[in-house]
């Protein structure tokens, strides 16, 4: 659904379907806002549905201390100015277009992600 989503973005409206790109442009009000707010509304309201539907999907078992939680978004959004651009716009949207540039975003995110989460467990064991 998510790819579908992205399709239906590009095609209809020529816009990535990149959420930290969607919400700047709120943040920012530089283009439409409409649009966007409706698709982060979708997302919200389609992770509500699946969690009433499926609350299993959104237990919060073995979840991490809110500290780190929240440092861990910090560096998240660092990353993704400094990236220029989410997982989203380079995962879904970047790499269906074959773009250079979001292969690399993509390989970097997933290597981070495997270290980062590989060292915590060591840690906390």
């Amino acid at each position: 659904m998510i790819g579908l989503a992205a399709s239906l973005l590009l095609l209809a409206h020529g816009r990535v379907a990149g959420i930290s790109g969607i919400l700047g442009g709120i943040l920012t009000r530089n283009e439409a806002v409409a649009w966007r707010v409706a698709f982060l509304a979708g997302l919200a309201v389609g992770g509500l549905a699946i969690a009433a539907t499926f609350p299993a999907t959104m237990s919060m078992a073995g979840s991490r201390p809110l500290p780190l939680l929240l440092v861990s978004g910090v560096l998240v959004g660092f990353g993704t100015r400094l990236g220029a651009g989410c997982t989203s716009g380079h995962g879904v949207c970047g790499l269906s277009r074959r773009s250079p540039r979001s292969l690399v975003a993509v390989v970097t995110f997933m290597a981070t992600g495997f270290a980062s989460a590989t060292a915590l467990h060591v840690v906390t064991r």
